[in-house]
């Protein structure tokens, strides 16, 4: 059904990749989401801050601000073409 009929959540859930012992990335994903309120909320916050949530960890962490940063780039870039 491809990717814009995924929730917020469940396209975090792919760049995590996975979960761990006793939770899924779907699961940190939604916690994630919970503690942030919103994908806008949970770009650009420290790595850090990010990594406390269950099951994200630094590289999940740094792997969700690439992704961020390829979004600000791509905005630059549309931006920049129109």
């Amino acid at each position: 059904m491809g990717a814009g009929n995924c929730t917020d959540a469940q396209l975090l859930a792919i760049l995590l990749g996975s979960g761990g012992r006793g939770y899924s990335a779907l699961d940190s994903a939604n916690a994630l989401l919970d503690k942030y309120g919103t994908l806008a909320g949970l770009m650009n916050r420290p790595l850090n801050d990010v990594a406390e949530v269950r099951g994200i960890k630094a590289v999940r962490a740094i792997r969700l601000a690439a992704a961020y940063e390829i979004c600000q780039r791509l905005l630059k870039e549309v931006a920049r073409d129109a």
